[in-house]
């Protein structure tokens, strides 16, 4: 009866080295999966750092061409000036020139007339010819001016449309720099809208399909009954529970969005248009309406959010949903607004 039980343990199937296999292939299969998710994430940094960089040298060239643009406009304004004065000049030499001129043909015109007179009129006649003389002199001398004006002019001129066409050309890099620079604001703006996006969602998935919370735009709005007694800005117990859900997803967005993205979280506190009577802390809807947007701002600090993502406003009565004079519109009117946005 041994002997049968033996044979029986001889013939029976070993499943351990075949659980081990497999429980080493498993291994396997998660430190592979592991490296590749490792790899794509040093990849994705590696991209996201090249882009921060490329903007940020997009920028100091921008800085730059602008500087260099205001050298040139400044050259040019000097070139324009020595060019009027310059044309001044010459204007100035070419009347003189006329005036001269004149003289000597009147001279001139003159010593013909009188050459028939007795000799008593060539002592006046010589000393005409002298002065003759000296007015051609003067003609010389001023058309030599004239043609060295000319000269600086025509430099002044060839000078002024080569730093016209270094404007047009800077005016050309400042353009394309600025295109591209409103290319990389507009990607910055979808990752901050795809994160918004993603926000909303989850926040929609936390707070689940209540009537007293909706969403109007881009906005998330809470009615006051669920924070705030009527009149006071001091939390509920059912208010600070909503706010630490919405503090965890607002702690886990902090984590995702890159630094360099400036968002805020803006807190909005809404009233309806009935005046406050006879409270001992609140003397207007302003105050209402900002000490309970603080309150929730402050809740949201406690909670580990940021302080520079927080942003707390107060609207009074002055941005009512609806303007009815009723209790539903009241009621509808008296919220506080969450909205998603860059500083």
């Amino acid at each position: 009866m041994a002997l049968a039980r033996a044979r029986r343990n001889e013939t029976g199937f070993n499943y351990w080295p075949g659980f081990v296999d497999a429980l080493s292939t498993l291994v396997l299969s998660i430190v592979f999966l592991l490296s590749v998710f490792l790899v794509v994430q040093f990849f994705l940094s590696q991209e996201v750092t090249g882009k921060d960089k490329a903007l940020e040298q997009l920028n100091a060239k921008l800085a730059q061409l602008n500087d260099l643009l205001s050298l040139e406009k400044l050259g040019k304004l000097n070139l324009d000036d020595q060019l009027s004065q310059l044309r001044a000049g010459l204007a100035s030499a070419e009347s003189e020139r006329d005036r001269v001129k004149g003289l000597y043909e009147g001279l001139a015109g003159a010593g013909s007339d009188a050459a028939g007179r007795a000799g008593e009129l060539n002592k006046a006649l010589d000393s005409e010819k002298q002065v003759s003389s000296r007015a051609l002199a003067q003609i010389e001398v001023l058309n030599q001016q004239i043609s060295a004006l000319r000269r600086q002019l025509a430099a002044l001129e060839e000078a002024l449309e080569v730093s016209e066409k270094r404007d047009r050309e800077s005016q050309g890099r400042i353009a394309d720099l600025g295109q591209r620079l409103n290319v990389a604001l507009a990607q910055r703006v979808q990752e901050l809208s795809r994160y918004r996006s993603e926000f909303f969602g989850r926040l929609r998935a936390i707070l689940g399909n209540r009537p007293d919370i909706r969403i109007v735009g881009d906005r998330f709005v809470f009615q006051s009954e669920v924070f705030f007694d009527t009149g006071q800005a001091l939390l509920l117990p059912e208010g600070r529970a909503e706010l630490d859900k919405l503090g965890a997803a607002l702690t886990e967005l902090d984590k995702q969005i890159p630094a360099e993205i400036a968002w805020v979280l803006r807190v909005d506190g809404h009233t309806d248009v009935r005046p406050i009577l006879n409270s001992p802390v609140f003397r207007s809807n302003w105050e209402l309406s900002s000490a309970r947007a603080i309150s929730v701002v402050q809740h949201l600090i406690s909670l580990g959010v940021p302080a520079q993502r927080l942003v707390a406003a107060g609207f009074a009565e002055f941005q009512p949903l609806d303007t009815a004079a009723t209790e539903e519109a009241y009621k509808r009117n008296r919220r506080i607004e969450l909205k998603l946005t860059e500083r």
